[in-house]
């Protein structure tokens, strides 16, 4: 039996029941989501006003246009859309009926409202904002009452579901990054600790089927299932962890070129600000013990002292490739990974995401969904993220959901785990 402080692996059927889930399973998911959502936007008008201003940021949002633009997306794929019953063959270009808020596309559109214009928009105000969520969530549940009986027909649906648990858990990780203090029902616990040393998992050589291949829904990056040949290879039964993490930084690993890619090292020395990155992003030296430097962590703006046993999180993808580097080990490709996540109930995953070796790519035969935007533009220039961390919905939790960030990103609860060699 394992020690009860060991992390299992999640339980992924509720990922799975959510691309599967017809209509009375699906409203309740929405529901739930829409209420994470809401609880989200309270906390922040606690912490930050009725305005909710933030920082012009090229990793944040401001809260005001991101709960407008999850309201706008469900009424623009759903209540908007002529072909929502088509699911996948729907056409993004046809003609849809007005908005329930005049200037919505002008306002929340992503795909042509640029990043840094967001912060300058007349946006309707906190009240206006929440009446437009419950309006649309309304007609949401309606619509899906009557119409969805077939993959096709919900197809919108679960889209519209897991595109709001994705920017619940962007909330999330904002209110971290803004040090924003989040109730205990929503706030990201601690990942659970690791007790004993690192167990290596052996796979012998094998084919594996790489790609989502049930019924349901999948994104469109995960289609295209193929055969994949794996040499043999030994992969950590868990993610890095502190104390593994950071005697890489008392060793000088933060001021040593010789660990870094040049596009690694170039982000270290631009830092964080003003000042060259010294250490991993909220961790702070506040002494020196008799075993090594004593650290603490910034959690939600509270700075605590840091469990050496639970994942590194908040690291970029050059951290954790400096790290191997300097420890002889390796990412994991997505392939290895996923392998390993859906055959051995040894191997601990859904603590941190997890950096793997993999560039986010099409597989073959790619076709993109409705949402042209969700993948093909991302293609090639970020590195693809497995797992999920202790911010994500539930029904995100899938060992085939393929995430991609680019490589600089530690805002995000995003740490690693390594192969030999």
């Amino acid at each position: 039996m394992l020690p009860e402080s060991i992390p299992t692996q999640p339980s992924w059927q509720t990922a799975q029941a959510a691309r599967t889930a017809h209509a009375q399973a699906l409203a309740q998911h929405l529901r739930a989501s829409r209420a994470r959502t809401l609880a989200l936007l309270e906390a922040y008008e606690a912490a930050l006003g009725p305005l909710l201003l933030v920082p012009c940021t090229p990793q944040l949002n401001p809260p005001l246009w991101e709960v407008g633009h999850i309201a706008w997306f469900q009424e623009f794929w759903l209540m908007r859309n002529p072909q929502r019953r088509l699911g996948v063959q729907a056409d993004p270009q046809a003609v849809r009926a007005p908005s329930l808020l005049p200037q919505a596309d002008a306002l929340y559109n992503s795909s042509v409202v640029a990043h840094a214009s967001r912060w300058h928009l007349p946006l309707p105000d906190l009240q206006a904002t929440r009446a437009y969520l419950q309006a649309t969530l309304d007609e949401t549940v309606a619509l899906l009452a009557v119409e969805a009986t077939n993959d096709a027909a919900l197809y919108f649906y679960r889209l519209a579901l897991f595109h709001e648990d994705m920017h619940g858990e962007a909330a999330i990780y904002m209110a971290q990054a803004l040090g924003i203090a989040l109730p205990p029902a929503l706030l990201c616990d601690q990942a659970a600790r690791v007790s004993g040393p690192v167990q290596s998992l052996k796979l012998e050589a094998s084919d594996w089927a790489l790609g989502y291949s049930g019924g349901g829904f999948a994104f469109d990056n995960e289609l295209g299932p193929h055969s994949v040949q794996l040499d043999a290879y030994a992969i950590d039964d868990q993610p890095v962890s502190w104390r593994r993490y950071l005697p890489f930084v008392a060793a000088g690993g933060y001021v040593d070129a010789q660990w870094w890619s040049c596009l690694g090292w170039q982000w270290l020395q631009a830092g964080q600000g003003a000042a060259v990155l010294a250490a991993p992003r909220y961790l702070r030296q506040v002494s020196q013990g008799q075993d090594g430097p004593v650290w603490a962590q910034c959690r939600f703006g509270q700075w605590q002292a840091l469990d050496l046993d639970v994942p590194a999180c908040h690291l970029s993808y050059f951290e954790a490739e400096a790290w191997c580097r300097w420890a002889g080990r390796k990412l994991p490709t997505e392939a290895q990974w996923e392998r390993a996540a859906m055959t051995r109930p040894d191997f601990y995953w859904g603590e941190v995401w997890e950096w793997t070796a993999s560039s986010f790519n099409p597989y073959p035969g790619f076709s993109a969904h409705p949402y042209l935007d969700y993948s093909a533009p991302w293609f090639c220039d970020r590195p693809v993220l497995r797992g999920a961390s202790r911010a994500t919905s539930a029904c995100m939790v899938h060992p085939r959901y393929r995430n991609y960030f680019t490589p600089e990103r530690n805002d995000i609860h995003a740490g690693f785990r390594t192969c030999t060699v």
